[in-house]
């Protein structure tokens, strides 16, 4: 049997930067964090790769609803570039509509949620996604 692959998730915008974690084994994806984009931000996504001893990392990769690239696609992929030193794979994930849907699945607990949890949340969907591809 061969080991697990660690997976570290990332839905990144521009003022946070959801996380989630899951592995190949068990293919279920968690909302890990949220890390706020103040230039700690890729010191602290290296610090949980190293503490999760991440394989993969899983970026969602941001189209519009054509599927063509955007601003923010662009925006993704330079910070993606950021992380080529620090990630042993980097690996795009499309997030079509995973921030509306994780907004739909935080109403449905019934319980207060904040910005950080919809971006954590939108990260483990992305993560999802790409387990389920796997």
């Amino acid at each position: 049997m061969s080991k697990p692959v660690s997976i570290v998730c990332l839905d990144v915008g521009e003022k946070r930067i959801g996380v989630a974690v899951g592995d190949s084994f068990i293919k279920i994806a968690v909302p890990f964090d949220t890390i706020e984009v103040d230039g700690s931000e890729i010191e602290a996504i290296s610090e949980i790769i190293v503490k999760e001893d991440a394989d993969i990392l899983v970026i969602g990769y941001p189209r519009n609803q054509s599927g063509e690239a955007t601003a923010q696609t662009n925006f993704v992929e330079e910070f993606a570039s950021r992380l080529s030193d620090i990630a042993p794979k980097i690996v795009f994930q499309d997030e079509s509509l995973t921030s509306v849907i994780a907004e739909q699945q935080l109403k449905s607990y019934n319980r207060p949620y904040s910005k950080g949890d919809i971006d954590a949340q939108a990260a483990a969907i992305i993560l999802k996604d790409y387990l389920e591809l796997q």
